[in-house]
């Protein structure tokens, strides 16, 4: 078989990476990807419970245990990604230890679970924070440093949970509001990076982890099996931007929101053209077909 790209075992040889929410599962699955390949890796992770709640480095630590790396090859970091601060502080990390960086992975978050007429602001406010305000402002103290790499990548993280309604859960509209915040935020920087070469896309894992409620190392649905699509997405391999790789079981499938044949946005929709609701309410079959 004949390959476009030459395959190797130090793919990453000489890249610099920061990975968030890397103590556990699918974090801890993309260091070991990364760190496997040759990369200088920097993984964070504050230890909180399921519901984004609490700190604890031991999280940290013990990840940094099971971890398989060279000497100089790993740092770690505990600490919290919900301000500004912090944030720059992740960032400033990375260049002092390593001089550089390439790849940004966010893949931090949390889910657990609040009705909407249940729905409480501290519990709102912890998925804004490190769904939205977090990979905004790691991506902006990121971006002059990643202006400079040859390869420069960011990879962000949303969800099947909030992509699609039939898999939609109730008790997840927090969840799902930041998740999909993601998706706009990989859309916004993939335009603006174009002119530097900063290819940003995001990944859709479905894992059996913590977050999922598992303890013991799952048969099926394995943190490993989504990596390799984060290994990609994070590399010179991946020449794309602006795409959702969905990753489950092994298996990937990569998608984007994509317009209509046609359209002058945003003048023609070259759709069903209606006057009044009864109009719309008339078409409403054809209005909805995709």
């Amino acid at each position: 078989m004949s390959h476009k790209y030459p395959l190797t075992d130090m793919l990453l040889q000489h890249k610099v990476a920061i990975i968030t929410g890397a103590g556990q599962g699918l974090g801890q699955a993309y260091a070991q990807s990364l760190l496997d390949q040759g990369a200088c890796v920097v993984i964070s992770d504050l230890g909180t419970n399921r519901s984004g709640e609490g700190a604890t480095e031991d999280v940290i630590a013990e990840a940094c245990r099971a971890l398989r790396f060279d000497s100089g090859q790993l740092i770690s970091h505990s600490g919290r990604l919900d301000n500004e601060t912090g944030c720059r502080e992740l960032i400033e990390l990375a260049i002092t230890r390593f001089g550089k960086l390439d790849i940004l992975i966010h893949n931090a978050g949390w889910v657990d679970y609040q009705l909407i007429e249940d729905l409480d602001a501290d519990f709102l406010e912890r998925a804004i924070d490190i769904n939205l305000r977090a990979p905004i402002w790691l991506s902006q103290y990121a971006w002059p440093y990643l202006k400079d790499s040859s390869s420069p990548r960011i990879v962000l993280t949303t969800s099947d949970r909030a992509m699609y309604q039939r898999y939609a859960q109730s008790g997840l509209v927090a969840y799902a509001a930041g998740k999909m915040a993601q998706v706009g935020i990989m859309n916004a920087l993939s335009l603006e990076g174009e002119q530097h070469g900063i290819l940003v896309n995001a990944i859709s894992p479905v894992a059996r982890t913590r977050m999922w409620g598992s303890s013991q190392p799952p048969a099926d649905l394995q943190p490993e099996w989504v990596a390799p699509g984060v290994l990609y997405l994070a590399s010179p391999l991946c020449q794309d931007t602006g795409y959702i790789l969905r990753a489950s079981n092994g298996q990937f499938t990569a998608t984007r929101f994509c317009e209509n044949p046609g359209v002058v946005y945003p003048t023609d929709l070259k759709r069903v053209e209606c006057e009044n609701v009864a109009d719309v309410a008339a078409q409403w079959q054809q209005i909805k077909e995709t």
